[in-house]
């Protein structure tokens, strides 16, 4: 028998976002690890954040969504931005829930500045980084290149 399209929009939804997710993703296990290190880091965003005034993004959404433009090779914090509107993966990765509304892309720049003077953003990335070593992730003898990130001046009359 043939389905129906359903023309009305369903009011309300129950999602299990955690159930959508593949058990065996590589982002489950990445979530995991870049959880702790930015729970450790907990005493430096204390120090670079100001008790009192509006709350801010967390700087721990930021730094993982930093995260998620490097190994997606997105190459605009605006799409990045659209990407986690409408991508439910990037959504559970920065703990963030379906209705929840996204930040904007200046919310980067805003907030660049002040967590490079603090060397958050250096500390959080070389701490990733020192992790994947220490777990034989990182391989000294293959190296990649992600060629569309690059700018190229040849051309074809050069040759």
């Amino acid at each position: 028998m043939r389905g129906k399209k359903q023309d009305q929009a369903q009011l309300f939804f129950v999602i299990d976002v955690e159930s959508r997710i593949r058990k065996d993703h590589p982002l489950r296990g990445l979530k995991r690890r870049i959880d702790g290190i930015l729970a450790r880091m907990d005493a430096a965003f204390s120090r670079a954040y100001s008790r009192t005034g509006r709350p801010s993004v967390p700087p721990e959404r930021l730094l993982k969504a930093l995260l998620l433009m490097a190994l997606y090779s997105i190459r605009s914090e605006r799409q990045l931005i659209e990407r986690i509107d409408t991508d439910l993966l990037f959504r559970w990765f920065l703990d963030l829930s379906p209705e929840d509304s996204v930040f904007d892309a200046t919310v980067f720049t805003h907030n660049r500045v002040r967590l490079d003077e603090h060397g958050i953003t250096g500390e959080f990335f070389t701490a990733v980084l020192n992790q994947a070593a220490e777990q034989g992730l990182c391989s000294a003898v293959h190296f990649s290149v992600d060629g569309t990130m690059m700018e190229s001046f040849t051309s074809i009359k050069r040759l």
